[in-house]
């Protein structure tokens, strides 16, 4: 029976319809916010039936749930990738887990979830802690283990590393939320994300480091 290209390139769009529905779930999350979006939204957004997203989700809420574990969660296994680096210094993790955070968050359209947790935080407390304890949680732990690592070895002067983790993480968060809250608005004020974490990890490092600065 001879080949069906049209039958290939149907069934591979089918396989791949949950991907697609989840990152229009995102797009219409960040446009119209979690209590205003509707699953015909995400339908429509996603090209597909209003009754389509229905075949893979049961609500709203699934694919929410179904968006932090498909498409953040993969990047916390790379962080961890990043930790079994061998010969690296805790400078160094530190520097490549920041800027492998941005690159694979903060400069996606993954960087306008902070904007929505703040905003449905309180109305939507179930959805605020699956996604505390299933991306933000985990990603602090692994910050705090190179910071320990780092004091262990010496590398880092003593600090109570549960909270230098989110002394690290304010500033890129902020980052983030600038690019979906002002900084459309402020041409001429733009700021160059590069520019910006390698300032914070030159302060970070400075004022970790169990060297004192030379006069």
């Amino acid at each position: 029976m001879p080949h069906c290209p049209i039958a290939k390139r149907w069934s591979r769009r089918k396989a791949a319809r949950p991907q697609e529905i989840l990152e229009a779930a995102l797009d219409v999350f960040a446009e119209k916010g979690y209590a205003a979006a509707k699953v015909e939204d995400i339908a429509r957004h996603a090209g597909v039936t209003r009754g389509t997203p229905y075949l893979y989700f049961k609500n709203k809420e699934e694919i929410f749930a179904a968006l932090i574990r498909e498409l953040l969660l993969p990047k916390i296994a790379f962080g961890h990738s990043l930790m079994a680096e061998p010969g690296l210094t805790a400078s160094q993790r530190l520097g490549k887990l920041v800027r492998t955070w941005w690159a694979e968050v903060g400069a996606t359209r993954l960087s306008a979830l902070p904007k929505l947790m703040i905003a449905e935080a309180r109305n939507f407390p179930d959805v605020a802690q699956l996604y505390h304890d299933e991306f933000i949680a985990p990603g602090q732990a692994l910050m705090q283990r190179v910071l320990e690592e780092g004091i262990a070895s010496g590398e880092f002067r003593p600090v109570a590393a549960d909270l230098a983790v989110h002394v690290i993480s304010a500033p890129i968060v902020m980052l983030m939320i600038w690019q979906h809250t002002f900084a459309p608005c402020c041409v001429g004020q733009e700021v160059d994300p590069q520019l910006y974490l390698e300032t914070l990890l030159d302060l970070l490092l400075r004022g970790l480091s169990s060297t004192p600065p030379s006069a």
